[in-house]
């Protein structure tokens, strides 16, 4: 069968994270420059021969500029020396209608780990200007310090300023290449 490559629909898409801040609230960040290109066989994704992921650090949007600019900064995700956080797909495994898990490594300042994260596959259309397009939310969960992003302070009360678990939210669209 036919190779098919999908790539990226940026208008129709978007990459967020989010953390517990002091234990009591979740802060919410976004990739505002980020990049997937799938190829298949045929339209099934899971014949996916590869699935690659790449988010530019320095396009991390918290809404608070001092916050982005530490999030960029050697204490976490030392844009300056690793400018983009990368995921390899390796196995795209159907799990039940419209569900699957998607296993492969994740990189982040130069630390590779595998990770799965869980997707809903939304369904493949066509639209109004004839592109077949695919959707795809995807969820999981990475512990941060796994990744070398360790800062951390101690409140008076002896609580952690940002916590280890960090939530991962995407919502993809795909445009099928001719």
């Amino acid at each position: 069968m036919a190779q098919t490559k999908w790539v990226l629909d940026p208008t129709h898409s978007e990459v967020q994270f989010k953390v517990k801040h002091l234990m009591i609230t979740t802060v919410t960040g976004y990739f505002q420059t980020f990049n997937v290109e799938v190829e298949t066989d045929g339209d099934a994704f899971e014949t996916a021969s590869r699935v690659e992921f790449s988010a530019d650090v320095d396009s991390i949007n918290t809404n608070n500029e001092q916050r982005d600019t530490h999030l960029k900064s050697a204490d976490f995700f030392d844009s300056a020396s690793h400018a983009q956080v990368l995921f390899k797909g390796s196995r795209y495994e159907k799990t039940g209608e419209g569900s699957a898990k998607l296993h492969g490594d994740l990189t982040i300042r130069g630390v590779s780990k595998p990770v799965t994260v869980d997707v809903e596959f939304g369904g493949i259309v066509v639209d109004p200007y004839g592109q077949t397009k695919a959707g795809f939310t995807v969820t999981g969960k990475i512990s941060r310090k796994e990744f070398g992003l360790t800062w951390n302070a101690v409140t008076e009360a002896g609580s952690v300023v940002v916590s280890d678990d960090i939530r991962l939210n995407a919502e993809i669209q795909l445009v099928k290449q001719a």
